[in-house]
Protein backbone atom coordinates (compact mmCIF):
# COMPACT_ATOMS: atom_id res chain seq x y z
CA UNK A 1 0.00 0.00 0.00
CA UNK A 2 3.00 2.29 0.07
CA UNK A 3 5.19 3.98 -2.48
CA UNK A 4 8.44 2.25 -3.34
CA UNK A 5 11.27 3.43 -1.15
CA UNK A 6 11.54 4.42 2.47
CA UNK A 7 9.11 7.06 3.71
CA UNK A 8 10.55 9.95 5.71
CA UNK A 9 9.32 12.90 7.77
CA UNK A 10 8.38 16.07 5.89
CA UNK A 11 11.47 18.26 6.44
CA UNK A 12 9.57 21.51 7.08
CA UNK A 13 7.49 20.00 9.86
CA UNK A 14 8.66 21.35 13.21
CA UNK A 15 10.60 18.46 14.75
CA UNK A 16 7.80 16.00 15.55
CA UNK A 17 9.07 15.12 19.03
CA UNK A 18 9.46 18.77 20.01
CA UNK A 19 6.12 19.92 18.60
CA UNK A 20 4.16 16.84 19.77
CA UNK A 21 2.97 16.37 16.19
CA UNK A 22 -0.36 14.60 16.19
CA UNK A 23 -1.63 13.62 12.77
CA UNK A 24 -5.36 13.51 13.53
CA UNK A 25 -6.95 16.82 14.46
CA UNK A 26 -9.90 15.49 16.45
CA UNK A 27 -9.05 13.70 19.73
CA UNK A 28 -10.85 10.37 19.40
CA UNK A 29 -9.94 9.18 22.89
CA UNK A 30 -7.99 10.21 25.98
CA UNK A 31 -5.62 8.20 28.23
CA UNK A 32 -8.37 7.85 30.81
CA UNK A 33 -10.75 6.11 28.34
CA UNK A 34 -11.32 2.38 28.63
CA UNK A 35 -9.16 0.75 25.88
CA UNK A 36 -11.74 -2.01 25.41
CA UNK A 37 -14.71 0.33 24.98
CA UNK A 38 -15.20 2.68 22.01
CA UNK A 39 -15.57 6.36 22.82
CA UNK A 40 -18.60 8.35 21.57
CA UNK A 41 -16.30 10.09 19.07
CA UNK A 42 -14.97 6.79 17.75
CA UNK A 43 -18.51 5.46 17.39
CA UNK A 44 -19.67 8.51 15.46
CA UNK A 45 -16.75 8.18 13.03
CA UNK A 46 -17.29 4.45 12.58
CA UNK A 47 -20.92 5.25 11.72
CA UNK A 48 -19.74 7.92 9.27
CA UNK A 49 -17.64 5.35 7.42
CA UNK A 50 -20.48 2.82 7.56
CA UNK A 51 -22.74 5.36 5.84
CA UNK A 52 -20.25 5.70 2.99
CA UNK A 53 -20.26 1.99 2.12
CA UNK A 54 -23.23 2.10 -0.33
CA UNK A 55 -21.61 4.79 -2.49
CA UNK A 56 -18.28 2.91 -2.54
CA UNK A 57 -20.08 -0.33 -3.36
CA UNK A 58 -21.89 1.36 -6.25
CA UNK A 59 -18.59 2.64 -7.70
CA UNK A 60 -16.96 -0.76 -7.26
CA UNK A 61 -19.85 -2.56 -9.00
CA UNK A 62 -19.33 -0.46 -12.13
CA UNK A 63 -15.54 -0.96 -12.30
CA UNK A 64 -15.24 -2.79 -15.63
CA UNK A 65 -11.49 -3.38 -15.12
CA UNK A 66 -12.25 -5.96 -12.40
CA UNK A 67 -13.70 -9.40 -13.27
CA UNK A 68 -16.93 -10.19 -11.39
CA UNK A 69 -17.02 -6.60 -10.08
CA UNK A 70 -20.61 -6.79 -8.68
CA UNK A 71 -19.84 -9.91 -6.65
CA UNK A 72 -16.55 -8.48 -5.41
CA UNK A 73 -18.26 -5.17 -4.56
CA UNK A 74 -20.74 -7.12 -2.44
CA UNK A 75 -17.83 -8.83 -0.67
CA UNK A 76 -16.21 -5.43 -0.06
CA UNK A 77 -19.40 -4.03 1.48
CA UNK A 78 -19.88 -7.03 3.76
CA UNK A 79 -16.23 -7.33 4.80
CA UNK A 80 -15.69 -3.64 5.50
CA UNK A 81 -18.99 -3.37 7.41
CA UNK A 82 -17.94 -6.41 9.46
CA UNK A 83 -14.61 -4.76 10.31
CA UNK A 84 -16.36 -1.57 11.39
CA UNK A 85 -18.80 -3.53 13.57
CA UNK A 86 -15.81 -5.35 15.12
CA UNK A 87 -14.30 -1.98 16.02
CA UNK A 88 -17.54 -1.01 17.74
CA UNK A 89 -17.24 -4.08 19.95
CA UNK A 90 -13.49 -3.86 20.50
CA UNK A 91 -11.70 -0.65 19.45
CA UNK A 92 -8.34 -2.41 19.61
CA UNK A 93 -9.29 -5.00 16.97
CA UNK A 94 -7.91 -4.48 13.45
CA UNK A 95 -4.99 -2.37 14.64
CA UNK A 96 -7.14 0.14 16.57
CA UNK A 97 -8.15 2.23 18.35
CA UNK A 98 -9.80 3.75 15.26
CA UNK A 99 -9.22 7.22 13.90
CA UNK A 100 -9.75 8.66 10.42
CA UNK A 101 -6.40 7.32 9.21
CA UNK A 102 -7.05 3.73 10.32
CA UNK A 103 -10.63 3.77 9.00
CA UNK A 104 -9.37 4.94 5.59
CA UNK A 105 -6.52 2.41 5.61
CA UNK A 106 -8.86 -0.48 6.34
CA UNK A 107 -11.26 0.57 3.57
CA UNK A 108 -8.46 0.79 1.00
CA UNK A 109 -6.99 -2.51 2.19
CA UNK A 110 -10.26 -4.37 1.65
CA UNK A 111 -10.78 -2.80 -1.79
CA UNK A 112 -7.26 -3.67 -2.93
CA UNK A 113 -7.41 -7.21 -1.57
CA UNK A 114 -10.51 -7.76 -3.73
CA UNK A 115 -8.76 -6.44 -6.84
CA UNK A 116 -10.16 -2.90 -6.90
CA UNK A 117 -7.35 -0.46 -7.64
CA UNK A 118 -9.20 2.71 -8.65
CA UNK A 119 -13.00 2.50 -8.47
CA UNK A 120 -13.38 6.24 -9.12
CA UNK A 121 -11.21 6.24 -12.28
CA UNK A 122 -14.07 6.67 -14.75
CA UNK A 123 -15.69 9.60 -12.94
CA UNK A 124 -12.26 11.21 -12.38
CA UNK A 125 -11.49 11.05 -16.10
CA UNK A 126 -14.89 12.51 -16.97
CA UNK A 127 -14.57 15.37 -14.50
CA UNK A 128 -10.98 16.11 -15.51
CA UNK A 129 -12.07 16.43 -19.15
CA UNK A 130 -14.90 18.82 -18.22
CA UNK A 131 -12.64 20.94 -16.01
CA UNK A 132 -9.84 21.09 -18.61
CA UNK A 133 -12.34 22.56 -21.08
CA UNK A 134 -13.18 25.32 -18.58
CA UNK A 135 -9.64 26.07 -17.36
CA UNK A 136 -8.77 28.93 -19.71
CA UNK A 137 -12.08 30.73 -19.11
CA UNK A 138 -11.65 30.50 -15.33
CA UNK A 139 -8.06 31.78 -15.55
CA UNK A 140 -9.04 34.71 -17.79
CA UNK A 141 -11.84 35.71 -15.41
CA UNK A 142 -9.27 35.79 -12.59
CA UNK A 143 -6.75 37.72 -14.70
CA UNK A 144 -9.38 40.37 -15.43
CA UNK A 145 -9.56 41.30 -11.72
CA UNK A 146 -7.03 44.14 -11.43
CA UNK A 147 -7.09 44.56 -7.64
CA UNK A 148 -4.59 42.05 -6.19
CA UNK A 149 -6.55 41.50 -2.97
CA UNK A 150 -9.78 40.79 -4.84
CA UNK A 151 -8.00 38.55 -7.32
CA UNK A 152 -6.40 36.43 -4.57
CA UNK A 153 -9.74 36.17 -2.75
CA UNK A 154 -11.37 35.05 -5.99
CA UNK A 155 -8.68 32.40 -6.46
CA UNK A 156 -9.23 31.19 -2.88
CA UNK A 157 -12.98 30.99 -3.48
CA UNK A 158 -12.19 28.89 -6.54
CA UNK A 159 -10.28 26.43 -4.36
CA UNK A 160 -13.25 26.10 -2.02
CA UNK A 161 -15.69 25.71 -4.93
CA UNK A 162 -13.53 23.05 -6.54
CA UNK A 163 -13.08 21.24 -3.25
CA UNK A 164 -16.80 20.44 -3.16
CA UNK A 165 -16.14 17.69 -5.73
CA UNK A 166 -15.43 15.06 -3.08
CA UNK A 167 -16.91 11.60 -3.53
CA UNK A 168 -15.63 10.50 -0.12
CA UNK A 169 -18.53 12.40 1.42
CA UNK A 170 -21.68 10.26 1.27
CA UNK A 171 -23.97 13.32 0.96
CA UNK A 172 -21.88 14.93 -1.77
CA UNK A 173 -21.52 11.63 -3.62
CA UNK A 174 -25.33 11.33 -3.67
CA UNK A 175 -25.73 14.94 -4.82
CA UNK A 176 -23.11 14.50 -7.52
CA UNK A 177 -24.71 11.34 -8.90
CA UNK A 178 -28.05 13.15 -9.19
CA UNK A 179 -27.17 16.61 -10.45
CA UNK A 180 -23.45 17.00 -10.95
CA UNK A 181 -21.81 20.06 -9.39
CA UNK A 182 -21.41 23.41 -11.13
CA UNK A 183 -18.10 25.12 -10.43
CA UNK A 184 -19.25 28.71 -11.02
CA UNK A 185 -22.46 28.19 -9.05
CA UNK A 186 -20.39 26.74 -6.21
CA UNK A 187 -18.16 29.85 -6.22
CA UNK A 188 -21.22 32.05 -5.82
CA UNK A 189 -22.89 29.91 -3.18
CA UNK A 190 -20.09 29.55 -0.63
CA UNK A 191 -21.08 30.29 2.94
CA UNK A 192 -20.45 33.99 3.62
CA UNK A 193 -17.39 35.24 5.47
CA UNK A 194 -16.30 35.20 8.18
CA UNK A 195 -15.72 31.48 7.76
CA UNK A 196 -15.29 29.14 10.74
CA UNK A 197 -11.51 29.73 10.48
CA UNK A 198 -10.75 32.85 8.46
CA UNK A 199 -7.20 34.21 8.18
CA UNK A 200 -7.63 35.30 4.56
CA UNK A 201 -6.88 38.99 5.15
CA UNK A 202 -3.52 38.21 6.77
CA UNK A 203 -2.66 35.84 3.92
CA UNK A 204 -3.53 38.43 1.27
CA UNK A 205 -1.40 41.04 3.08
CA UNK A 206 1.60 38.68 2.94
CA UNK A 207 0.87 37.73 -0.68
CA UNK A 208 0.89 41.37 -1.76
CA UNK A 209 4.53 41.63 -0.64
CA UNK A 210 5.48 38.72 -2.97
CA UNK A 211 7.11 37.19 0.08
CA UNK A 212 7.34 33.50 -0.88
CA UNK A 213 10.15 32.05 -2.96
CA UNK A 214 8.92 28.43 -2.91
CA UNK A 215 5.55 26.90 -2.06
CA UNK A 216 4.68 23.24 -1.52
CA UNK A 217 1.01 22.41 -2.08
CA UNK A 218 -0.45 19.06 -0.99
CA UNK A 219 -3.33 18.69 -3.46
CA UNK A 220 -6.64 16.89 -3.03
CA UNK A 221 -9.33 15.92 -5.54
CA UNK A 222 -9.46 15.42 -9.30
CA UNK A 223 -11.71 17.47 -11.56
CA UNK A 224 -12.68 21.01 -10.62
CA UNK A 225 -10.65 20.89 -7.40
CA UNK A 226 -7.20 20.51 -8.93
CA UNK A 227 -7.91 22.04 -12.38
CA UNK A 228 -10.17 25.01 -11.61
CA UNK A 229 -9.16 25.58 -7.99
CA UNK A 230 -5.53 24.74 -7.28
CA UNK A 231 -3.93 25.20 -10.71
CA UNK A 232 -5.18 28.78 -11.27
CA UNK A 233 -3.95 29.56 -7.73
CA UNK A 234 -0.57 27.90 -8.43
CA UNK A 235 -0.36 29.74 -11.76
CA UNK A 236 -0.77 33.06 -9.95
CA UNK A 237 2.04 32.13 -7.55
CA UNK A 238 4.25 31.27 -10.54
CA UNK A 239 3.36 34.63 -12.09
CA UNK A 240 4.57 36.30 -8.87
CA UNK A 241 7.92 34.52 -9.16
CA UNK A 242 7.25 31.73 -6.64
CA UNK A 243 8.53 28.24 -7.34
CA UNK A 244 5.66 25.78 -6.85
CA UNK A 245 5.78 22.08 -5.92
CA UNK A 246 2.50 20.18 -6.24
CA UNK A 247 2.45 17.00 -4.15
CA UNK A 248 -0.07 14.34 -5.24
CA UNK A 249 -0.90 10.83 -4.03
CA UNK A 250 1.15 7.85 -5.11
CA UNK A 251 -1.84 5.48 -5.31
CA UNK A 252 -5.55 6.10 -6.00
CA UNK A 253 -7.88 6.78 -3.09
CA UNK A 254 -11.47 7.99 -3.52
CA UNK A 255 -11.40 10.68 -6.25
CA UNK A 256 -8.08 12.19 -5.16
CA UNK A 257 -5.78 13.09 -8.03
CA UNK A 258 -2.71 10.87 -8.31
CA UNK A 259 0.84 11.77 -9.31
CA UNK A 260 0.60 10.22 -12.82
CA UNK A 261 -2.82 11.83 -13.37
CA UNK A 262 -1.54 15.26 -12.34
CA UNK A 263 1.40 15.03 -14.75
CA UNK A 264 -1.04 14.21 -17.54
CA UNK A 265 -3.43 17.04 -16.58
CA UNK A 266 -0.71 19.69 -16.53
CA UNK A 267 0.70 18.48 -19.86
CA UNK A 268 -2.76 18.86 -21.43
CA UNK A 269 -3.15 22.39 -20.06
CA UNK A 270 0.24 23.66 -21.23
CA UNK A 271 0.54 25.26 -24.65
CA UNK A 272 3.24 24.46 -27.23
CA UNK A 273 5.65 26.76 -25.39
CA UNK A 274 5.13 25.06 -22.02
CA UNK A 275 3.02 27.88 -20.62
CA UNK A 276 -0.22 27.90 -18.63
CA UNK A 277 -2.27 30.58 -20.39
CA UNK A 278 0.77 32.79 -20.86
CA UNK A 279 2.56 31.99 -17.58
CA UNK A 280 5.90 30.16 -17.70
CA UNK A 281 5.92 26.79 -15.93
CA UNK A 282 9.66 26.18 -15.64
CA UNK A 283 9.31 26.70 -11.88
CA UNK A 284 6.41 24.24 -11.53
CA UNK A 285 7.30 20.81 -10.15
CA UNK A 286 5.04 17.79 -9.59
CA UNK A 287 5.99 15.39 -6.81
CA UNK A 288 4.84 11.97 -5.69
CA UNK A 289 3.92 12.44 -2.01
CA UNK A 290 4.24 8.72 -1.24
CA UNK A 291 0.73 8.79 0.24
CA UNK A 292 -2.15 6.45 -0.61
CA UNK A 293 -5.00 7.84 1.50
CA UNK A 294 -7.29 10.93 1.48
CA UNK A 295 -5.65 11.90 4.79
CA UNK A 296 -1.90 12.20 5.37
CA UNK A 297 0.65 11.52 8.10
CA UNK A 298 3.45 14.03 7.51
CA UNK A 299 6.01 11.79 9.18
CA UNK A 300 5.56 9.40 6.21
CA UNK A 301 6.20 11.12 2.87
CA UNK A 302 8.38 10.22 -0.10
CA UNK A 303 12.08 11.07 -0.22
CA UNK A 304 11.42 12.74 -3.58
CA UNK A 305 9.01 15.21 -1.99
CA UNK A 306 11.33 15.77 0.98
CA UNK A 307 14.08 16.75 -1.46
CA UNK A 308 11.88 19.04 -3.57
CA UNK A 309 10.45 20.74 -0.45
CA UNK A 310 13.88 21.84 0.77
CA UNK A 311 14.00 25.60 1.24
CA UNK A 312 10.27 26.19 0.83
CA UNK A 313 8.84 29.12 2.77
CA UNK A 314 5.15 28.27 2.34
CA UNK A 315 3.38 24.92 2.88
CA UNK A 316 -0.25 24.49 1.84
CA UNK A 317 -2.39 21.51 2.83
CA UNK A 318 -5.57 21.52 0.77
CA UNK A 319 -8.76 19.61 1.38
CA UNK A 320 -10.68 18.34 4.36
CA UNK A 321 -8.65 15.14 4.69
CA UNK A 322 -5.13 16.60 4.55
CA UNK A 323 -5.75 20.05 6.01
CA UNK A 324 -8.64 19.71 8.48
CA UNK A 325 -9.19 16.10 9.63
CA UNK A 326 -5.43 15.71 9.76
CA UNK A 327 -2.77 18.41 10.24
CA UNK A 328 -4.99 21.37 11.12
CA UNK A 329 -2.73 22.08 14.10
CA UNK A 330 0.53 20.86 12.53
CA UNK A 331 3.38 23.34 13.01
CA UNK A 332 5.97 24.16 10.38
CA UNK A 333 9.27 25.98 10.25
CA UNK A 334 7.81 28.28 7.59
CA UNK A 335 4.48 29.91 6.75
CA UNK A 336 1.63 27.43 6.38
CA UNK A 337 -1.92 27.38 5.09
CA UNK A 338 -4.59 24.77 5.75
CA UNK A 339 -7.52 25.26 3.38
CA UNK A 340 -10.59 23.13 2.84
CA UNK A 341 -14.33 22.81 3.04
CA UNK A 342 -16.09 21.10 5.97
CA UNK A 343 -18.14 18.24 4.51
CA UNK A 344 -18.82 16.04 7.54
CA UNK A 345 -21.20 17.13 10.35
CA UNK A 346 -18.77 15.63 12.89
CA UNK A 347 -16.02 18.00 11.72
CA UNK A 348 -18.36 20.99 11.67
CA UNK A 349 -19.42 20.24 15.24
CA UNK A 350 -15.80 19.92 16.41
CA UNK A 351 -14.88 23.27 14.83
CA UNK A 352 -18.05 25.02 15.97
CA UNK A 353 -18.99 25.84 12.39
CA UNK A 354 -21.56 24.95 9.76
CA UNK A 355 -21.67 22.07 7.29
CA UNK A 356 -19.94 23.27 4.08
CA UNK A 357 -18.24 26.02 6.05
CA UNK A 358 -14.76 27.03 4.92
CA UNK A 359 -11.47 26.70 6.80
CA UNK A 360 -8.67 29.07 5.90
CA UNK A 361 -6.03 28.72 8.60
CA UNK A 362 -2.89 30.72 7.87
CA UNK A 363 0.12 30.73 10.18
CA UNK A 364 2.93 33.18 9.52
CA UNK A 365 6.37 32.39 10.92
CA UNK A 366 7.96 35.70 11.84
CA UNK A 367 11.64 36.28 11.28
Amino acid sequence: MESAGELVAFPLLTTPIESNYRTCTIPYRFPSDNPKKPTPTELSWIDLFLSSIPSFRKRAESDDTVPDAPARAEKFALRYAEILEDLKKDPESHGGPPDCILLCQLREQVLRELGFRDIFKKVKDEENAKAISLFEDVVRLNDAIEDVSKRVENLVRGIFAGNIFDLGSAKLAELFSKDGISFLASCQNLVPRPWVVDDLDAFIAKWSRKAWKKAVIFVDNSGADIILGILPFARELLHCGTQVVLAANDLPSINDVTYPELIEIVSKLKDDHGKLVGVDTSNLFIANSGNDLPVIDLTRISQELAYLASGADLVILEGMGRGIETNLYAQFECDSLKIGMVKHPEVAQFLGGRLYDCVFKYNEVLG
